[in-house]
């Protein structure tokens, strides 16, 4: 469980509602038609933007970010030392029969022990750092629009509770309700993108930027085993990449 991310949401909601509660009643917050112009606008809008298997992509990317697990760089390099290790005492064909659920260290150990050519590598890098890129920069652009069209719904959304109110000054008990949702649909979709939609796109685009470092630390690792399989020269390289406080932390 991601801490962070269900801690920003749940106390940027609390205090929204706490000032909410301390100026008045909540119920007044509350008013269906607006937030089925944001929610409803919203949605429809995403969906003419993109097809339906990228908002299902993107939905589901979102959904990741309160259950994945941070991998330290750290981490990976210790894993690429324990590598090299094992190709250095079993050889580099036993990296074939090494079990992992990351499909990029799979292929890296594959490599590795079809003793592929090191610009081989750096072209595989390549290949995997702009396709990940494509995916994720899709996966962002869905809550980047949503955190943009929200608050332009909200504006259409105040602008129907102004023609409303406008349309009823004969009535006065009719105001009310319009200048509601004239305010309200303003408040719902500023809220959304700001402490939503937003915030999910920064934070997968900091997951992005962490998958392609980890990608870097494994093909170097896997072109530094090709060329010299000592795992302290292993580490010497790919320690770059680690913060000087772990690398002292580790060795």
């Amino acid at each position: 469980m991601d801490k962070t991310t269900l801690f920003g949401i749940i106390a940027g909601t609390s205090l929204i509602m706490a000032a909410i509660m301390l100026g008045g009643a909540i119920d007044s917050f509350l008013n269906v038609p607006g937030f089925m112009i944001v929610v409803g606008g919203t949605l429809a809008a995403i969906s003419v933007n993109y097809p339906f298997h990228d908002i299902v992509q993107a939905h589901a990317a979102a959904y990741k970010i309160f259950i994945s697990r941070k991998v330290r760089e750290i981490d990976v390099v210790n894993t690429m030392v324990k590598i090299a290790d094992i190709s250095r005492r079993e050889g580099l064909l036993a990296l074939e029969n090494i079990k992992t659920e990351n499909l990029i260290l799979k292929k890296a150990c594959q490599l590795i022990a079809d003793n592929a050519d090191p610009m081989m590598i750096r072209e595989m890098l390549a290949i995997e750092i702009a396709s990940l890129r494509r995916r994720h920069h899709i996966v962002q652009d869905v809550f980047k629009r949503m955190g943009a069209y929200a608050p332009s719904f909200g504006m259409i959304g105040t602008l129907i509770g102004l023609v409303q109110m406008l349309a009823s000054l004969h009535d006065p008990s009719s105001i009310g309700p319009a200048m509601a949702v004239a305010l309200l649909t303003t408040f719902y979709g500023a809220m959304m993108a700001s402490l939503l939609f937003l915030p999910i796109a920064g934070k997968l685009r900091s997951r992005s930027q962490e998958e392609i470092l980890h990608l870097n630390i494994i093909f170097e690792g896997a072109k530094c085993i090709l060329e010299n399989n000592n795992p302290r020269l292993v580490y010497e390289k790919l320690s770059s990449f680690v913060p000087p406080k772990d690398r002292r932390s580790e060795r």
